[in-house]
């Protein structure tokens, strides 16, 4: 079975193409479990991501794809949510999904929020101590996992898009983050879109899949597709990877509760 749980839509602002042209492309691509995951709405930083009033727009048009296009593909409903603690919106807690993805895309510097993947924002590297940053967003990682909102863990190495990395081994920095992920019984997403920027590689690297494995994390796909060309991209690297380090299934979900299928 092919599954890819994290895309996106133009109601996010930063994607594009329309929402049933996603689905036409992953019917071409063969992919039998596909999953809407809008960014959240959420009072910060809302120019990058759905507002409140377009819920209900995202809501009816992923209901009248399932119909449409029911027996040729699995639509699931989702969002992904940006972990700003005390932030995350009441209507995105209770909203009737088949998951939630979580993920950190901030940082705190002083009084404000900075968003480290952003490349405009890149500047914020400089004279930071580039270990302690990483320890910084594994308890970011740490908080999310403990919050116990979230099903699916997003791109759990993010920090590394720009190739910022630790000198301390990521195995001992991840190692807390991803004991908590356990605890909660969260997934770990396996994102592909990190082929595509600086780094050059999957989320999570090689060392940090293997410690999930280790710790019995179960994982599932994601292309975190933007636009259509990037629906399923880089699927069988991530496969092949998963399959070398002993994983035979992945986790897909409806009205939260998850099932394990072969891939």
């Amino acid at each position: 079975m092919r599954v890819d749980l994290h895309n996106h839509t133009s109601l996010c602002n930063h994607a594009s193409g329309n929402m049933e042209e996603y689905i036409i492309q992953a019917i071409k691509l063969g992919i039998d479990v596909f999953g809407f995951s809008e960014h959240a709405p959420m009072q910060y930083d809302k120019k990058y991501r759905m507002s409140l009033d377009d819920m209900p727009f995202y809501e009816e048009s992923i209901k009248f794809l399932q119909e449409k296009y029911s027996g040729q593909i699995q639509i699931k409903k989702s969002f992904e949510v940006d972990f700003l603690q005390d932030l995350v919106l009441d209507e995105i807690k209770n909203a009737k999904v088949d998951y939630l993805i979580g993920s950190v895309h901030f940082l705190r510097d002083k009084k404000s929020f900075w968003s480290f993947d952003d490349p405009e924002f890149i500047g914020g590297y400089e004279n930071k101590n580039i270990d302690k940053l990483w320890l910084e967003y594994f308890e970011a990682i740490e908080q999310l996992a403990k919050s116990r909102l979230f099903d699916v863990l997003g791109h759990i190495d993010l920090l590394k898009l720009f190739k910022f990395l630790p000198k301390k081994e990521i195995k001992s920095l991840a190692l807390g983050a991803l004991k908590e992920v356990k605890k909660a019984n969260m997934v770990l997403e396996i994102n592909s879109a990190g082929f595509d920027k600086p780094i050059k590689e999957q989320y999570p690297s090689k060392d940090i899949l293997e410690l999930a494995f280790e710790l019995g994390i179960n994982i599932t796909f994601g292309s975190d597709a933007h636009s259509i060309a990037q629906v399923g991209r880089h699927y069988l690297k991530c496969t092949k990877l998963a399959k070398d380090i002993g994983y035979k299934k992945c986790v897909i979900f409806s009205n939260k509760e998850k099932e394990l299928v072969d891939f």
